[in-house]
């Protein structure tokens, strides 16, 4: 990357207050930018703007809403390579993988745009006795107001996108804090969006502390909190007083291999690989627990370690390579210490390698203990466990021993067990006849249980940023 220098976006406009937060090239270590750093006084400056920009957000009509959003698809298309590049040194995601998740980046906003022209409402009959005869009744969606987004490190532009694309559709302001290890993604979004003619106030991205981000949970002029990231979402909510909150707090996803899968096993077995160690495993939907039917155990247990051994791990800018390095030493070393009480408990190691700094190699276990954390936490690494089951109906249940529900994947042949799956399974997506890291960028997304509340999709988090507005007419 050529740029070494990068403001920060307050009010609409680009500030290099500083450059006090040095972006770091994951794989090498190196420095390779300086930010802009946001203090406690940019931040309150940032969501007064929002407050003040509320109006003038509301009145923005929808096809305008709609060209900026369309501009930013334009424009994104056009930096797609220098989108997926920065997104590959800051996050360490391989490169292919970066341009993907650039991709969704774009269907986001492209789905957005549609969106945005359609935010209408409901006529009502209210006749519904003598007493009302001659009133009818009307609803439309009115923007929510200033909203604030807190959002992680592992996709620095689609997760970012879920939050600002239909905020922009809705016709809200907002104010952004990214990820402070992953910032580069979000601040080029920040550069586009200052191309357009939105309001002034309508955005501001700050990066910034997570002490002075607090402001953005419990300061009452902030209509909407939404965050995605670990349980601390838990603690923002209590803290976010009478605004609405969305939560979404990741998960241990587990997938479900039935002794009639319903696809070849080499097809499971691939999709299990992409599930599992796909980005090194820093996905809230990762396959984490691997449930197989006693029948297909040890084929799957052998395909399945055979394919592990054999992921390339390295440079992420190497178009070969598919596991790069975690996003930093502190989250490598406590995955690697909770695969090492695994195996301690009585887990059988089928794949494992050996740490280098954040370079954590993809690793299978078998027969991991139900209390031990590499089962009952989120790993958010390259690492898979194993088990075999012999009754459909104990599989579901042990899916649903767990204090998360985010996604979770069976694969079947049985129409019966697959809507049994949907009945029961404790989560907010089941995924059949394939892993539960699938996800598409118009479909809803959220969890229950401790991993969070509300859904992601644009849509859903369009009607979270909207509210019903009732009229009534009498003749």
């Amino acid at each position: 990357m050529k740029r070494k220098r990068w403001p920060y976006y307050l009010a609409n406009r680009p500030v290099q207050a500083n450059t006090a937060l040095e972006v770091v090239d994951k794989f090498s270590g190196e420095r390779v930018a300086r930010c802009a750093f946001a203090d406690a006084g940019a931040i309150d400056a940032a969501i007064a703007a929002a407050h003040g920009a509320r109006a003038a957000m509301a009145a923005f009509p929808p096809d305008a809403r709609r060209a900026v959003l369309e501009h930013c698809v334009a424009r994104f298309r056009a930096r797609s390579e220098e989108l997926a590049l920065a997104l590959c040194i800051e996050a360490g995601k391989p490169i292919r993988d970066a341009r993907g998740e650039v991709t969704r980046l774009i269907d986001t906003f492209r789905i957005a745009a549609d969106e945005s022209v359609r935010i209408g409402g409901e006529v009502l009959e209210l006749a519904i006795s003598p007493r009302t005869r001659g009133y009818r009744g009307m609803t439309r969606r009115v923007p929510i107001g200033a909203c604030s987004f807190i959002t992680p490190f592992n996709f620095p532009l689609n997760l970012v996108a879920h939050k600002v694309a239909p905020a922009i559709a809705a016709g809200c302001p907002f104010v952004l804090k990214p990820a402070a290890k992953t910032p580069l993604g979000a601040l080029i979004i920040g550069e586009v969006l200052a191309e357009t003619d939105l309001p002034a106030g309508a955005f501001s991205i700050l990066p910034c502390s997570n002490e002075d981000a607090a402001a953005l949970a419990e300061d009452e002029r902030i209509a909407l909190l939404s965050f995605t990231g670990g349980l601390v979402g838990w603690d923002l909510k209590a803290r976010a007083g009478r605004k609405k909150v969305t939560l979404e707090l990741g998960g241990n996803a587990a997938c479900i291999v039935d002794a009639d899968p319903g696809r070849p096993l080499a097809e499971v077995v691939e999709r299990l690989v992409f599930g599992a160690y796909y980005q090194s495993g820093q996905s809230c939907i990762s396959v984490q627990r691997i449930l197989v039917h006693r029948d297909r155990h040890d084929a799957l247990a052998k395909q399945l370690a055979a394919a592990v051994r054999k992921l390339k791990a390295g440079d992420p800018r190497d178009e070969a390579t598919f596991i790069g390095p975690v996003i930093d030493e502190d989250a490598a070393r406590r995955i690697d210490g909770w695969i090492d009480a695994a195996i301690a408990g009585g887990a059988t190691a089928l794949v494992r390698g050996k740490r280098r700094g954040n370079m954590l190699p993809a690793a299978l276990l078998r027969d991991v203990p139900r209390d031990a954390d590499l089962q009952r936490k989120e790993a958010f690494g390259p690492v898979a466990c194993l088990e075999a089951f012999d009754d459909f109906d104990d599989a579901l249940a042990r899916v649903n021993d767990s204090d998360f529900g985010l996604q979770a994947g069976v694969f079947t042949g049985s129409l019966a067990h697959a809507m049994r799956a949907w009945d029961r399974l404790e989560v907010g997506g089941v995924v059949v006849g394939d892993v539960p890291s699938f996800r598409v960028d118009n479909m809803p997304y959220g969890g229950v249980k401790h991993s969070g509340l509300g859904r992601e999709g644009v849509r859903w988090a369009i009607h979270d940023m909207t509210e019903e507005r009732l009229l009534v007419l009498r003749d």
